[in-house]
C-alpha cells in the first residue's frame, strides 16, 4: 500500500538533493548508486541506462531503497523503500534533460543512442525522515 512523502520534506525535490538507490544483486547482497531524482506528486522517479547493473537488479526484483539528503543539512534525510512498479523507456530522453536542467543547469550533455534511457516509477511502501 502506498505512502505518502511528508509534506515537509518535499522541498528536497526541489533543492540538488541527490538520491542513493539501493537494489539487490543476484545474490542478495546491496548495491546502491548515487542518482538524480524526481517525484510527479506520488511516485519517485528515476533515469538511468537500460543494462547497467541497477536496471538488471530492478527488472529481477524492483524492490528498492532511496535515500535523499538535504544538501544543506547532511543530518535531514528521508529514507524510502519502495516497489518499482514500472520501467519504461517512454519519456525518458526528456526525463533525462529534466533532470539534468534541475541538477546541473543544461540540457544532459552525454546521451548516446548506443545507451537508450529508461525511467524506473517508484511506489513510496514506507518513509523514514530524520529531521535533526
Amino acid at each position: 500500500m502506498s505512502v505518502e512523502i511528508p509534506p515537509e520534506f518535499l522541498d528536497l525535490f526541489q533543492k540538488k538533493a541527490f538520491g542513493h538507490l539501493a537494489t539487490l544483486m543476484p545474490d542478495g547482497t546491496p548495491q546502491i548508486s548515487p542518482v538524480w531524482v524526481d517525484y510527479d506528486g506520488r511516485f519517485l522517479l528515476v533515469n538511468s541506462v537500460k543494462g547497467r547493473q541497477k536496471d538488471r537488479n530492478i527488472r529481477r526484483d524492483g524492490h528498492v531503497a532511496l535515500e535523499i539528503q538535504d544538501p544543506d543539512n547532511p543530518y535531514r534525510y528521508m529514507l524510502v523503500r519502495g516497489l518499482v512498479i514500472e520501467v519504461t523507456m517512454k519519456g525518458a530522453e526528456e526525463h533525462i534533460d529534466k533532470l539534468s536542467l534541475h541538477y546541473r543547469g543544461i540540457p544532459y550533455p552525454f546521451k548516446d543512442p548506443n545507451q537508450p534511457r529508461v525511467i524506473y516509477k517508484i511506489e513510496p511502501l514506507a518513509v523514514t525522515i530524520s529531521k535533526r
